[in-house]
Formats: C-alpha cells, structure tokens, sequence
C-alpha cells in the first residue's frame, strides 16, 4: 500500500516542481523586463529633454515656409488674414529668407565644440536656448527685412552651436542596443518642430507663432535642469564621483555597485595609453592631421555628404521651404495650408517609422526604399505639370505628400545618424561636425537656387532634375552604403579601413559588453574647432 501510495505521488511531484521551475522562469523573465526597461526609462527621458531643445530648432525651419506667403504675397487682393502684413519681400530677398539661416548653422559649429568642452553637455544645450529667445521675440516685432535677417542668423548660429552638445549627449549616456533608436528621435524631433509650425500656421499669423514659440525654448531649459550630465565628459574632466552618480541615475537609478564594472572601462577608455589617472586626465584633443588624410575619414565623410547631398537635392528641401507656393502653383484641389500641414504630418509619420523600423530593418534597405520612392513621385509629379492635367488636381498633392513620407523613412535620416556611428574616435568630434557644415550648406544651396532652377528649367523641369538625383542616390546607396545598424562601432571602423567587408556580412555581434557605453566611445569636439 505504501509503495503503491510513492509511485503515485512520484508523478505529482514531478508535475509541482515542474509547475514550480515554469513559474521561476517566468518570474525571472518579468523581473529581466521590468529591469530592462527600468534601465532603458531614464536613457529615453534624458534623451526626450534634450530632444525638447530640437524641438525648437525644428520651428526654426518650418517657420519661414508660413512666412514666404505674407511676404511674397501672389495676389494684390488678399483676403486671408494669414497673408496680410506690413512687409514685402522680392523674389531675390525670398530667396535669402528661405535660406539664410542654414547657410548660418556652419558659422556655429566652428564655436560649438569649443564652447561645449569647458561648459559641458548640459550647461551648453541650455544657453543654447537664448539665441532662439531674442529671435523669435525679434521676428515678431520685425518692422524691416534687416530685422527679419538678423532673426534668421540667430536661430542658424543657435543650431550650429547645439549640434555638438546634443550628438555627443546622446552618443555618451546611451547604450549601443538603444542607440540607433534614440539617435532618430532626435531628427523625428526636428520634423515634429516643423509640423508644429506648419499646424500653427494654418490658424494664427505668423507674428503671433513667433510669440507663443518663445515658450519652447523655455520649456527646454527647464526640463535639462532635471537631467543628469554625460558621465564620459565628468570623466574627462577629473569628475569621477560625479560621473557614478549620473550613470547610476541613466542604468535606472541603480546603486554604485551596479555601475562600477561600467565605470571602470569608461576612465579606462579615456585614460588608455596616457599614464594618467581619472583625477588628472583632459578630454582626448585631436590627434594628428594625419588622420584626415586615411580611409577611415575619407570615405566615411564622402559616404554622408553623400547622404545630404541626395537629401537635400532629391526635392524635400525646397517641397517643405516652398510648400504653400508649390502647392498653389500646381492647384491643389484644398486649401493649399491645408496641404503643407498633411506634408507636415507625413513628414512626421515617415520619420516614426524610421524610428520603429531601423533597428529591425537595418538602414540599407530603409535608404533604398526612400530613395527610390521619392525619385519615382517627382518624376510622376514632373509629368503631370508638363502636360498640364488640370482635371485630376489631386494627383500632384498626393505624390508630393508621399515623397515626404519617403524620403523621411530614409534618405533625410540616413546622414545623421551615420555620423555618430562611422567615424573614428580620435576624429568623430571634428568629423561631426564638418559632416554637419556640409549637410547645412547642401541644404542653403538647395533653397537659394530653386527660383533660379524654376525660371530656366520650369517647375517640371525642375522636378525631372530632383527625381533624378533621387534614383541616382538609390543606385550609388546600394553599392556603397554598409549595413551599421547593430554592429559595434570599432566593425564600423574596419569596414571603412578595408579590413572587413560588411557588404558581404549578414552576422550581427550581440555580446553582453556592448550594452555598455564604453564600447561605445563617444564623440569629443576640438577644443578650438568644430570643423
């Protein structure tokens, strides 16, 4: 009887304790997501305070497009309140205004690597708010197109001048598994800037956008007190303790214990080589020019001033500057602000799915995609203006709305996010930022030739030519663009020395010590330029 009674209860024990190890498991499965994303929430909140400052920038960008058609007004007898004011601008001085403050953003990375290594990353992305302060209060109270102008030099330099401090930010709190996702938030956030401007547009004037616009830079100020500064630049400045605590608070608020072995590899990473302990070690200079002149900057360089090149001279440039009038020339069937705030919106979608997507998809096929897309709607687009279909008006409109959700998926991304991931160390900080003069004046020569494209080429014209580039940019990508996204950025490095080939590789390292910052490095501006 008793042996019958162990046999029986043999299987039941067997049945709890597996019952029991099932439970474990999943136990330790929610606490390793619970810890995963305590670790992550504090990495997406910094970055989100940061990204508030881009916010505004991207205003700065999409507030001349609600301006051109109170300025350049193409009716004697306007009615809408939205396109009355005191001052008139001519075609030339259009020109200027539509461009002006991109051509200005070179002018403040030459400072903003000075500037933001004394002061830090934080400290620097809040000044950075002033410049944007006087030149919305200065837009509003514009009586001349001097002041217009000065305006636009203000908010150029102010976006020159945060480049430095906000790539590096996110390039030195983030770990390398989240830092593709977070480094699109930070163009996501330029568009959504723009989209703001646009839905302003559509309901106030342009005076009165510029008033309610000085609350953003505020709010970003505000909301940088709360973050913790980069612990890679506390390092370099002898702040060892200080930079425990701000790593504890980025891994998830976590004891100084959890972050030690982190700790340890990052004052090792900055004081590698030179002999010198945490307490007296600078933040790594520029090395030799010399390292301008090899591979592992040449053809990453010419790999993302490619990407603005084709960014800027495939059509979006001048679609989102030149919106109102573009859409007015073609006889969009609704209201042609309308119109600019559903561009702006699909700006917006398109960038999200960038978000979402590029971890998963990698940028390659992303790049492509866009490319090709956006160069087929401008030629369809630049059919349709030639042979004048008047009938289907809707057509134009919806091939101009889906190239910005194209080119927003990829090509428009594309160059900034390379630019924290393909340059080495010893130049990121310079590359960085001469990577982001280029993009800038690619983009200020896009807007200040587009009349002068128009007047000989005709609108059509003009539209054949930027789909053009756009199916170029698709077959040069698809030759030359390397797959980054998962990989460590020393691969990167040796793919563009020519010791490794990532073209032919589909593998995608995933060992635990990426997760740290310190594989990772991150990008340290000249202390005397940025360029």
């Amino acid at each position: 009887m008793r042996r019958n009674m162990e046999i029986v209860l043999q299987p039941v024990n067997f049945i709890q304790n597996g019952k029991l190890e099932g439970c474990q498991q999943g136990y330790e499965k929610q606490q390793n997501a619970k810890k995963t994303f305590r670790s992550a929430l504090p990495q997406i909140l910094a970055t989100s305070a940061k990204n508030v400052l881009l916010l505004g920038y991207g205003m700065t960008l999409g507030f001349p497009t609600i301006v051109i058609p109170s300025l350049h007004p193409h009716d004697d007898n306007i009615t809408d309140v939205r396109e009355k004011d005191t001052l008139s601008l001519t075609e030339d001085q259009i020109s200027w205004f539509s461009s002006i403050n991109l051509i200005c953003v070179p002018l403040g990375c030459l400072v903003s690597g000075a500037i933001t290594q004394p002061l830090g990353r934080k400290k620097s992305m809040m000044l950075v708010n002033i410049p944007f302060i006087v030149a919305w209060i200065m837009f509003h109270y514009s009586s001349n197109v001097g002041m217009l102008y000065a305006s636009l030099v203000l908010t150029g330099t102010g976006g020159g001048l945060l480049e430095a401090p906000v790539l590096t930010y996110v390039a030195e709190i983030t770990q390398p598994h989240l830092r593709g996702m977070l480094s699109a938030t930070s163009s996501m956030c330029v568009i959504l800037g723009i989209f703001i401007q646009f839905l302003m547009g559509t309901m106030m004037s342009w005076r009165t956008v510029a008033a309610v616009n000085v609350t953003f830079p505020l709010v970003a100020m505000l909301a940088l007190c709360f973050v913790p500064e980069s612990p890679y630049w506390l390092i370099g400045r002898g702040r060892v303790a200080d930079a425990e605590k701000s790593l504890c608070w980025l891994r998830g608020w976590v004891k100084p214990n959890e972050v030690q072995q982190e700790l340890s590899q990052l004052v090792a990473s900055l004081t590698r080589g030179k002999g010198k302990g945490p307490s007296v070690a600078s933040t790594p200079s520029c090395s030799s020019w010399r390292n301008y002149t090899k591979k592992t900057f040449i053809k990453p360089y010419l790999l993302v001033s490619a990407g603005f090149f084709f960014g800027h001279f495939a059509g979006m440039t001048t679609l989102q500057t030149y919106a109102v009038t573009i859409f007015d020339k073609l006889g969009a069937p609704i209201d042609k602000y309308v119109a600019t705030l559903y561009l702006g919106l699909v700006e917006l979608a398109g960038t999200l799915v960038c978000v979402l997507l590029v971890h998963w998809t990698g940028k390659r096929p992303l790049t492509i995609f866009s490319t090709a897309g956006n160069g087929l709607c401008y030629l369809a687009v630049a059919t349709y203006a030639y042979l004048k279909i008047s009938s289907e008006a809707w057509v134009p409109m919806t091939l101009l709305i889906g190239s910005a959700f194209l080119s927003h998926v990829g090509i428009r991304l594309l160059p900034w996010i390379l630019i924290g991931e393909v340059y080495p160390s010893e130049v990121r900080g310079v590359a960085s930022g001469a990577s982001g003069s280029i993009g800038y004046i690619f983009g200020f020569a896009a807007n200040k030739v587009y009349f002068l494209m128009v007047n000989s080429m005709t609108l059509p014209g003009t539209f054949w030519f930027y789909g053009g580039v756009s199916l170029l940019g698709t077959i040069l990508f698809y030759f030359f663009l390397p797959e980054t996204e998962g990989r460590t950025l020393h691969e990167i490095e040796e793919h563009f020395a020519g010791t490794r080939n990532l073209m032919k590789e589909n593998q995608v390292s995933n060992s635990a010590s990426e997760k740290w910052s310190a594989v990772n490095p991150a990008m340290v501006p000249d202390a005397e330029s940025h360029l």
